[in-house]
């Protein structure tokens, strides 16, 4: 079991980046809220493996799996993993400039039409800063299929974005 100090310092550490990872994946702000509760519910009753290296990298995949989890409670449930991606949200934060506003929201927007899969590597890769080597690991997938998965999802954002980005700049 976890102390409850040890507990509070992996909250501390990580519940920003685990949040935003789970927004990514979920694309509803309750739902990664029911997720970080979770994870550090499970947490506050169990131990962390003792031969972790990397605690965010196992947190982080924690999160991923509680996610997949979830969505696959509620295809089972007759909601479609699509209609999560659907939903537009407020991924950034405010800014004054309205073009940048516009274009923040755009691209919120674009990353919501993305696959789970894509989205997830995409985040990753420009949130996290992780390698394709650490998101194959920590997404237990080869390393061709991180780097292809991030190639198509930026391919498929740059598509979408390239227009406004242009009439903007």
């Amino acid at each position: 079991m976890i102390c409850p100090d040890e507990l509070a310092r992996l909250y501390d550490a990580h519940a920003g980046a685990l949040f935003a990872f789970a927004m990514t994946l979920t694309r509803s702000e309750a739902d990664s809220r029911d997720l970080l509760q979770d994870l550090f519910r499970r947490l506050a009753t169990t131990s962390l493996p003792p031969d972790l290296r990397d605690e965010r990298r196992w947190l982080l995949r924690s999160v991923h799996n509680l996610a997949v989890d979830g969505i696959r409670r509620r295809e089972v449930q007759g909601r479609a993993q699509t209609k999560l991606a659907e939903e537009s949200l407020e991924l950034f934060a405010t800014v004054s400039d309205p073009d940048e506003a516009v274009f923040r929201r755009a691209l919120a927007d674009a990353l919501g039409t993305l696959p789970a899969e894509q989205r997830g590597v995409v985040h990753l890769k420009l949130w996290e800063g992780l390698t394709f080597e650490r998101i194959a690991e920590l997404l237990e997938i080869p390393l061709n299929t991180a780097a292809s998965r991030y190639r198509y999802g930026l391919d498929k954002l740059r598509d979408q974005l390239r227009p406004l980005y242009d009439e903007i700049h």
